[in-house]
């Protein structure tokens, strides 16, 4: 009885796939732990995908994030202050997986009788492991995965077994905030193929085709490039509906005259890249294009001051006072910008933020970060936002916008 089923679990092991080195992942190990003693928190219990793949390398493509009740998100990673180590939790329909994709040295698998719902033997093995019983424990309780039911039954759970629970979201997301040399590689290609989706997106649009079949042959593009699906579903949208920022792209047939609005995020390695592109189908109208220019513009000004630690007030104030002098402020769509990075599905949108209002900020933009900018301004003629996103990354000796696929409106044939 299930020969063939032990005999996967117990021989069945692909070559390792690792997206970043042992010392990688070693380094942010310790780096959590530091964060944790420095806000009390004895042990981190993370369940977003985000986490897991920072802490292990863990990818996976179903979360259980709106499973039925019978299937509870409940793999996750428990990391202790003082231990040199951590333990990631799973089912056994993820065990080969996590031997492949995980830099983990300790992996516990549900029992098959529990497949579906591990919250117990989780509580049981962290007992054992003297990780449980007094102290805080914190979990991730603003993030998406588990829901909130799922997330009451853990720390009600841990409460039972002694812990006082926090709220510990931001420990892995400040020490995210700086990459190393190695994520930023991974960023720097994903710049890469976000060009390559748009001169893909440029090729594609004509008069007749459809927001879908831009969609395809960009994403096509991307995917023959190494990139992977991005956290976002990639929006192109034509004509009046280039007035929305958050269109999905759909079926209809983009015509001349037009604007067609696009948002590409290239995806290395889960780390994203992102940037948004404005084109035309035929001629512009000289108003259109004259108020377009001056969206575009604000990039030479940005380009003038980019530099490893730019204070976001002086971002803000000095990008600000461009939009004021050249007269387009009071048409404002949104402006600012993002924390970008390490995202999975449904979202990219890193956890810090910047607007135009953040004058009295003391943030710097230090070596190591990377977010965007975004320049949306509605044109005349209501012929739709003018979509300038661009990402910034700064580096220890300089920053750039690294995408070649400059932000400006691209005319194609009508």
């Amino acid at each position: 009885m299930g020969r063939n089923r032990d005999l996967v679990f117990e021989a069945c092991r692909p070559e390792t796939d690792l997206p970043f080195t042992e010392a990688e992942f070693a380094d942010r190990l310790r780096r959590i732990r530091a964060r944790m003693d420095a806000a009390g928190v004895d042990v981190l219990w993370l369940m977003s995908p985000e986490s897991l793949y920072y802490v292990s390398g863990y990818t996976c493509i179903w979360y259980q994030a709106q499973s039925p009740r019978s299937w509870p998100a409940t793999s996750g990673i428990a990391i202790h202050r003082d231990r040199d180590d951590f333990i990631l939790f799973d089912t056994p329909s993820e065990a080969v997986m996590c031997r492949y994709v995980t830099c983990a040295k300790d992996v516990r698998i549900f029992p098959m009788g529990g497949r579906r719902d591990g919250l117990g033997f989780i509580i049981d093995e962290l007992t054992a492991e003297g990780w449980l019983g007094t102290g805080v424990l914190g979990m991730e309780l603003r993030n998406y995965r588990p829901n909130p039911v799922i997330s009451r039954r853990f720390q009600d759970a841990f409460e039972g077994a002694g812990m006082r629970v926090a709220d510990a979201t931001d420990i892995v997301r400040e020490v995210r905030w700086i990459k190393s040399p190695a994520e930023i590689a991974c960023l720097e290609k994903a710049a890469e193929i976000a060009d390559i989706g748009f001169r893909a997106a440029r090729d594609a649009i004509r008069p007749g085709v459809t927001e879908l079949d831009v969609h395809a042959e960009m994403t096509y593009a991307m995917g023959k490039a190494g990139g992977e699906t991005a956290a976002l579903i990639l929006p192109v949208n034509s004509g009046m509906k280039a007035n929305c920022g958050h269109a999905a792209p759909g079926r209809r047939a983009i015509r001349a005259g037009e604007q067609v609005n696009i948002d590409i995020s290239g995806v290395y390695n889960r780390y994203h890249a992102n940037a948004g592109r404005a084109f035309f189908v035929g001629e512009p109208p000289k108003d259109v294009l004259d108020y377009h220019k001056l969206s575009w513009g604000v990039f030479d000004v940005i380009d003038g001051i980019l530099r490893p630690g730019l204070p976001v007030a002086e971002l803000v104030a000095t990008t600000r006072a461009y939009y004021e002098e050249v007269g387009i402020w009071s048409d404002a769509g949104w402006v600012g910008g993002y924390e970008l990075g390490l995202a999975f599905p449904p979202d990219w949108v890193g956890a810090y933020v910047y607007e135009m209002t953040d004058t009295d900020s003391e943030r710097v933009f230090e070596p190591g970060t990377i977010v965007n900018f975004e320049s949306q301004f509605y044109a005349p003629r209501m012929a739709g936002i003018t979509y300038y996103v661009d990402t910034l990354l700064f580096k220890e000796d300089k920053a750039l916008r690294p995408l070649t696929f400059e932000p400006k409106l691209v005319v194609v044939d009508g």
